[in-house]
């Protein structure tokens, strides 16, 4: 008869898949319910709760996330993957080469930080070719954990095996695990899963922005000029060879070339060095556009491109304005105010001509991007009224931009090599950021995720319930017993199996702890030997598609690509039954 406590937990745990699959509340508060009724029946004490707030990999999650954060303010990084993922035209054409890329460098070095450091490059990707962000950033966070399951080193779950293997007492002189035993089968992977993900899991991801960009899509719509540069890639290119048709949030409607101007403009217009082309688009589509390495440069932004620290600002003229009845070219709207008019925008009207000839009127609102004295000449006017602050950008010198590349990579080298933990070098690195004023503490505190350090603090919270009250080892006894009778073959998906199951919601490491000994036990039992059953919990563990919360890069990716938790299921279930017939086909042929 089981006891009242495990009966709580097993229906806690209906409960929580349940929600969590129909949208009954968000994620976060649904693991908070859980928890609250585990430590209301005292099955959690406060201490076993408040415990996975102290864990080190949340902390390492929301550090790394905060680092991406900063990158995404330089804009460092974009050149590099830029050069990278450029030629790749189409969405599954940029998938591929994630996968090529991205899988192969996650076998050597920790996934988690190029999760962090490619997902606002994926995101600004996705905005600039009109392309749906949930159909790129599950597919990250699979590239980098199929790269992590083909070598030792890959994941933190296949070292954490390994120490297990050391350190257990079932099988006297067992050896350790080597760098490549896990190459057969992750690398069969790396293979399959770009091929099911690219060709086939691409079609069941949902067509859906993140939150902030279903935001932007209701505001203004603004006017912006961008110029085709010397040196773009775009010159002798048409219309729709450019792309131009394809940019997310902006819309070409002219182009300006001397003294002609091309209206309705047909896709095979062919641009020429220094045309004019005015697009309408929204305030995050032309923010973006101002970094823009594409071959596009907006005239106005000129020395300002090279400021240390510039912003872009929302300001609309009021109607006792001394502005109205004017052109900005006419005020000298720069050296007044310390900022230069990239757009604007005039409520049910299309502005014709170049943005500096417009003459002002009440009710303007002008998309800025504006100095380090604007907002001290703005409180001595009346003339503007700031609306919003829509995106920070920050210039660094060589110096600050070498450290700030030169330490991520300097703290992901040395942690792989064992001179100290990844959360350690992540701290002294951020600290040292903060006193060279590349960053500062209210960015830091505004770039937080509350919601998935709750979420990861809870679903580990809730591990314990189930490793406390004994939940864990019964599903573990009961799939293995179910399995048994088909002897081999059968042992070894059974362990497969329960361990992928527990990892989707206790969490990897959690799964290991409860199924090691027993994968081990059995192979003694049964005179088998045990390197299979080891790798395959480890693949079980680590090769983790069908939750957020089973492994830390699918949390990551959770909030900014719009999913929801039945999403991770539909691409991740069949990608699961591949990887569990893989291994247990390879690894048989191997070794027995």
């Amino acid at each position: 008869m089981p006891s009242f406590d495990a009966i709580v937990v097993v229906v806690v745990l209906l409960f929580l898949v349940v929600s969590l699959y129909k949208e009954i509340v968000g994620p976060a508060l649904t693991f908070l319910i859980a928890v609250i009724v585990l430590a209301v029946t005292r099955i959690l004490e406060p201490s076993e709760i408040l415990s996975g707030f102290a864990n080190e990999q949340i902390a390492i999650i929301v550090m790394l996330l905060l680092l991406g954060d900063i990158y995404r303010k330089t804009s460092v990084l974009d050149i590099v993957f830029d050069s990278i993922f450029r030629g790749a035209k189409t969405t599954r054409g940029f998938l591929f080469r994630m996968f090529s890329v991205i899988g192969p460098l996650s076998a050597f070095m920790n996934n988690t930080p190029i999760v962090a450091l490619m997902m606002p490059y994926v995101n600004r990707r996705a905005k600039q070719k009109k392309e749906f962000v949930s159909k790129l950033m599950i597919p990250l966070s699979f590239a980098t954990i199929l790269g992590g399951c083909a070598t030792l080193i890959g994941t933190s779950t296949n070292l954490i095996v390994n120490g297990l293997v050391t350190d257990q007492h079932i099988i006297p002189n067992l050896p350790p695990l080597k760098l490549f035993d896990f190459f057969p089968v992750g690398g069969a992977m790396m293979v399959i899963g770009t091929a099911y993900v690219v060709f086939f899991g691409y079609k069941v991801l949902p067509k859906r922005n993140g939150p902030i960009d279903d935001m932007q899509d209701v505001t203004r719509r603004y006017i912006v000029e961008a110029r085709i540069k010397a040196g773009s890639v775009w010159v002798g290119k048409t219309i729709k060879e450019a792309g131009l048709r394809n940019m997310q949030g902006l819309y070409l409607f002219e182009i300006i070339r001397e003294d002609i101007r091309i209206t309705a403009v047909p896709d095979d217009s062919i641009l020429f060095v220094e045309d004019i082309l005015l697009f309408t688009g929204s305030t995050q589509a032309i923010a973006d556009l101002v970094q823009s390495t594409e071959g596009l440069q907006i005239p106005s932004v000129g020395m300002y491109a090279r400021k240390k620290n510039t912003e872009v600002i929302e300001a609309v003229i009021p109607h006792n304005s001394s502005l109205i009845g004017e052109s900005l070219k006419k005020i000298n709207f720069r050296s007044r105010f310390d900022a230069t008019a990239i757009a604007i925008h005039r409520n049910g009207e299309t502005l014709k001509g170049q943005i500096g000839k417009i003459v002002l009127k009440a009710g303007d609102a002008i998309l800025l991007l504006s100095g380090t004295y604007f907002e001290t000449r703005m409180r001595d006017t009346s003339d503007l009224f700031l609306i919003s602050r829509v995106k920070e950008f920050q210039r660094m010198g060589i110096g600050k931009t070498t450290f700030l590349i030169g330490g991520t990579i300097a703290v992901i080298a040395f942690s792989a090599l064992g001179f100290f933990k990844l959360f350690t070098g992540l701290l002294v690195l951020l600290t040292a950021l903060l006193l060279l004023k590349i960053t500062n503490p209210r960015d830091l505190a505004k770039s937080i995720d509350y919601d998935l350090a709750l979420i990861i603090a809870m679903s580990l919270a809730l591990g314990t319930a189930m490793m406390k009250t004994g939940i864990a080892d019964v599903f573990a006894q009961a799939i293995i017993s179910l399995f048994k009778p088909f002897g081999t073959i059968g042992l070894m998906t059974g362990i497969y199996f329960i361990t992928t199951i527990l990892a989707a919601y206790i969490t990897n490491k959690a799964a290991v702890a409860v199924v090691f000994p027993v994968a081990l036990s059995l192979a003694l039992e049964m005179h088998l030997p045990p390197t299979p059953f080891i790798l395959i919990v480890a693949y079980a563990a680590a090769a983790n598609f069908m939750t957020p919360t089973g492994y830390q890069t699918n949390l990551m990716v959770y909030g900014p690509g719009g999913y929801k938790f039945s999403d991770y299921f539909k691409i991740g279930a069949p990608l699961t039954l591949i990887y569990m017939l893989v291994t247990v086909t390879i690894l048989y042929f191997i070794y027995f």
